[in-house]
């Protein structure tokens, strides 16, 4: 005879995580369904911050394109200073912007400032601190100190890029340092990859913007602006559709005016198995799914897929709650939106660091990301902590957390000073 006893109900809305798909099954999916959907411009050095690099750029000549002095002193001969005993008469004075207009006299030195040119026989540059000048009979002279290796305080012509090497490959996104290696061979444009046009809307009859009057049962808006400001670090233009009701129509209507015009979407809320959650369903209609339910926590109804005419909109349902909306943009929704932009793959930093905690037991089957914070430990090494709570509803663990502490599926207990991996914010670009 059939039981028809009720199963016992599960305190852990992660429980059943065996059959849905890991991390890792996700991040190959996403790897593999995203490519780069935009077109290349030219734009002057001064707006290429944070853009994509649609070209190899190498260096054209030597930098620096001479030999210079590194410091404020007295270039000369260093194979000259046992004949001198260090004493130089001074022949010259040379400033940056300035070259010599003979070779240095043999036996000779030369006041030389920080850039200058070197001197046609000099090899070797004396700071001045450590010098000491004299006159006699109206010449100048100064006393060189032995110790000084030869070329010491000299920058080679060369020394930073050297003609023909490659500066930054096409997939780098710039920053301060490619900008000014570039800037240094003098190319006042570069060739980027346009801006990734996103639509972001919110879903849900709860939500409403910060200003507007709170209604009995009501939630601000808070995911909006989270992923605004994420997404501010990312070469994408945005475009905020606003907060679209829980009915399948308006869902699906959102979606398509969205993919008509956008390179991707991405929506929070509305991606779980409820009746009042239509996003899933309004994207099977309009295109594909190719991933739902993550065997993850937080950030289990994180959704991707494509929709509209051959799937050019990319569609991103991250959860509703806060901290897996934050989760699973920083894992999913910003490489994809890096690939898409023409960046290579982005992997996140990892830190292999200790536990400054104990779990006694974590459910197997499951990658889980906890909110935590590196510090120093007694013996000066870096700790990782974790926020004592671990709602996904509670921002004020992202406050307090400068990164996410990974434990993978294998993992079923922690004790304090084992060694864990840490992702700080920082490798996000937060």
């Amino acid at each position: 005879m059939k039981d028809h006893r009720p199963a016992p109900l599960a305190d852990d809305c992660f429980l059943h995580d065996r059959d849905r798909l890991r991390h890792e099954e996700a991040l190959a999916i996403l790897k593999e369904r995203t490519a780069r959907v935009v077109a290349s411009e030219r734009v002057p050095l001064a707006d290429a911050d944070g853009r994509i690099l649609a070209e190899e750029i190498t260096a054209p000549r030597n930098v620096p394109g001479f030999d210079n002095s590194a410091v404020d002193g007295y270039a000369f001969r260093h194979e000259e200073h046992a004949a001198t005993g260090g004493f130089f008469p001074l022949a010259g004075r040379l400033a940056a912007g300035h070259p010599a207009e003979g070779a240095l006299p043999p036996f000779s030195a030369a006041r030389i400032f920080t850039g200058a040119p070197m001197p046609e026989r000099a090899d070797t540059v004396a700071m001045q601190e450590d010098c000491e000048r004299h006159s006699q009979e109206g010449q100048d002279f100064v006393v060189v100190p032995t110790g000084l290796r030869p070329g010491a305080n000299r920058r080679r012509a060369g020394e930073d890029l050297a003609e023909g090497g490659s500066i930054a490959a096409p997939g780098t996104r710039l920053s301060a340092p490619e900008i000014a290696a570039i800037a240094s061979i003098g190319k006042a444009e570069v060739k980027v990859f346009e801006k990734v046009r996103v639509a972001l809307l919110s879903s849900g009859d709860e939500i409403v913007r910060p200003g507007e009057e709170l209604p009995a049962g009501g939630i601000y808006d808070a995911n909006h602006f989270l992923l605004s400001a994420l997404l501010k670090t990312l070469p994408v233009v945005v475009s905020d559709l606003g907060i679209v009701p829980d009915r399948a129509g308006a869902v699906e209507e959102r979606l398509a005016t969205a993919a008509a015009s956008h390179h991707a979407v991405i929506a929070t809320g509305g991606a779980s198995r409820g009746e009042e959650d239509h996003l899933v369903g309004a994207w099977e209609r309009l295109g594909k799914r190719h991933l739902w339910q993550l065997a993850i926590k937080p950030g289990r109804p994180m959704s991707f897929g494509e929709i509209g005419e051959e799937g050019r909109c990319a569609a991103l349902g991250l959860p509703g709650n806060p901290v897996a909306a934050f989760v699973c943009f920083l894992l999913y929704a910003r490489p994809v939106l890096m690939k898409l932009a023409g960046a290579d793959w982005a992997e996140p930093l990892r830190l292999p660091v200790a536990a400054g905690f104990n779990i006694d037991k974590k459910k197997p089957d499951r990658r889980e990301f906890l909110r935590g914070r590196l510090v120093y430990g007694p013996d000066g090494g870096l700790v990782a902590e974790k926020f004592p709570r671990d709602g996904s509803g509670l921002i004020t663990g992202l406050r307090e957390a400068n990164g996410l502490i990974e434990l993978d599926e294998e993992v079923t207990r922690v004790s304090k000073g084992e060694q864990v991996t840490f992702l700080p914010f920082a490798g996000f670009g937060l």
